[in-house]
């Protein structure tokens, strides 16, 4: 449910303050990280008073100093992370577009040095530089992190936000305001609404105060101590109340921003187009097939590989741990439905007694619940002592491992559901079905056994509109810290 913030006090900042102090921090951290990475490379591989000659290779080569180059390269990065726009206060914090341009910069920047050492033979150490180019960009990647983590707390318990007001038809704006309280790490607090008509002071279902006219809605909004507005549907206001509106904002204090009536579209597929004075919006139908899909098997081929390799010492010890514990199978097969709808046999570490499927019907009956998608039974009475520590910690799902190398599942994916759940899908819910189900996905990784069945779809569906692989990265790396650290919604 929606809920009202309290109007500014005298310690809130306005975005513009918070924003740039933000900023200026983090562009403080990513000089230290820079300065500690590159010359402690320097130090380390080369040591101090090293020098690189260059030009022609004569006796009239120039000399350059390590120290020099090491400090060269240090402005030329920062210089980049600026020019890519890693910073702005739009994706510090939230979505993927930070992360990507910090790596296209390191990578453009890596280029650029190799085509310059190049063309005027600088007999850099190859070492020093194929070493401080990729720690620099993990050890960025991890400051960020830690911006980011920090960032989402703060912003959860209501700081460093901005204060938006919502104008529009009343639906559109109760959808939109949904999604921004869905995700306080975004940064944007609903203070208030205009709709067109009706009654009430609130917006129905909420406790959001509502303005009922569209009179003077920048009155509204610094009443409200808001910064920003956000047009969630413009026919009420029109075109010219629309240029008339962002013509009255406070240039650098005051921002427009127009939500288009699409909802749980990634940015990759988003590209704006002016023209003809129309901030026209592209929107890219999204592709199953081609070369994304085949750099999507290689990389379950690969990794999937890897992990079994890696883990087989700990996967032998689970399988001996279910054997010992509990008469029947070590491994647990269930009928699921994959991409296009076929079935497919999915394995598991058996975590319940021997026979337990025969038992649900009358669980799911006693406890009401074999209506709805996302089967649960609460406090699980089939459950086998080791089997609720392998739940707690996935451990049991391990072995679809082999249901990835196999091709029926993928690492990422929406979770793969028996037919009689898919049964019960609505035509929404059936697009789950075109792409490889998944050992882990977005729903697992944003809530997991807490989750209700309408959140659950709306994430699935989401990945299946916006699939990539730099998200199937971010989804597997925050899978990596789930299982670590499972908390109180693992079940």
């Amino acid at each position: 449910m929606l809920t009202r913030a309290t109007r500014p006090t005298s310690s809130w900042m306005s975005t513009a303050d918070w924003s740039d102090a933000l900023v200026m921090r983090v562009r403080v951290t990513d000089l230290l990280v820079l300065l500690w990475v590159v010359f402690g490379t320097q130090i380390g591989w080369l040591g101090i008073d090293r020098t690189a000659t260059g030009f022609s290779g004569s006796r009239d080569d120039i000399a350059i100093s390590y120290t020099v180059l090491s400090l060269v390269i240090v402005v030329s990065w920062m210089i980049a992370l600026e020019l890519y726009d890693t910073r702005s206060p739009r994706v510090l914090g939230v979505g993927t577009a930070e992360y990507k341009a910090i790596a296209d910069g390191a990578v453009r920047l890596f280029g650029l040095v190799a085509i310059v050492a190049f063309l005027f033979k600088v007999d850099v150490a190859r070492g020093y530089v194929l070493i401080a180019f990729p720690l620099g960009l993990l050890v960025l990647l991890l400051s960020r992190w830690m911006w980011r983590q920090w960032l989402g707390m703060v912003r959860r318990r209501g700081g460093l936000t901005t204060r938006v007001l919502l104008i529009g038809s009343e639906q559109s704006v109760r959808t939109i305001g949904r999604s921004l309280v869905r995700m306080p790490e975004a940064g944007y607090q609903v203070v208030g609404v205009c709709v067109p008509g009706g009654s009430g002071e609130t917006l129905e279902g909420t406790t959001i105060p509502a303005v009922r006219t569209f009179a003077n809605p920048l009155a509204v909004m610094r009443d409200f101590g808001a910064d920003t507005i956000v047009i969630t549907s413009a026919d009420e206001l029109g075109p010219e109340r629309v240029r008339e509106l962002s013509w009255g904002l406070t240039p650098g204090a005051e921002h427009l921003v127009v939500a288009p009536s699409l909802i749980d579209i990634g940015g990759p597929r988003i590209h704006t187009r002016p023209v003809a004075g129309l901030p026209l919006m592209h929107v890219e139908t999204p592709r199953f097939e081609g070369r994304k899909l085949v750099a999507k098997r290689v990389f379950d081929l690969v990794m999937g590989g890897a992990l079994v390799a890696v883990l087989s010492p700990m996967l032998v010890g689970v399988a001996i741990a279910v054997k010992l514990s509990s008469p029947g199978p070590v491994f647990f097969r269930q009928m699921r439905v994959g991409k296009g709808g076929r079935p497919f046999q999915m394995l598991k570490f058996r975590s319940m007694r021997d026979g337990a499927d025969a038992e649900l019907a009358a669980l799911l009956r006693e406890q009401g619940a074999g209506d709805t998608p996302l089967f649960k039974v609460k406090e699980d009475p089939r459950i086998t002592p080791v089997g609720r520590i392998l739940r707690k910690y996935s451990l049991d799902e391990f072995p679809q491992l082999f249901n990835v190398l196999g091709g029926s599942m993928s690492l990422v994916g929406p979770r793969p559901q028996v037919p009689a759940e898919v049964e019960l899908y609505d035509r929404g819910a059936h697009r789950r079905l075109l792409v490889q189900p998944g050992m882990t996905g977005l729903w697992q990784v944003s809530g997991r056994s807490a989750l209700s069945w309408e959140e659950a779809i709306r994430l699935d569906l989401y990945y299946v509109e916006n699939w990539s692989l730099t998200g199937d990265l971010m989804i597997m790396i925050r899978t990596g810290r789930a299982v670590l650290v499972p908390g109180n919604q693992a079940k």
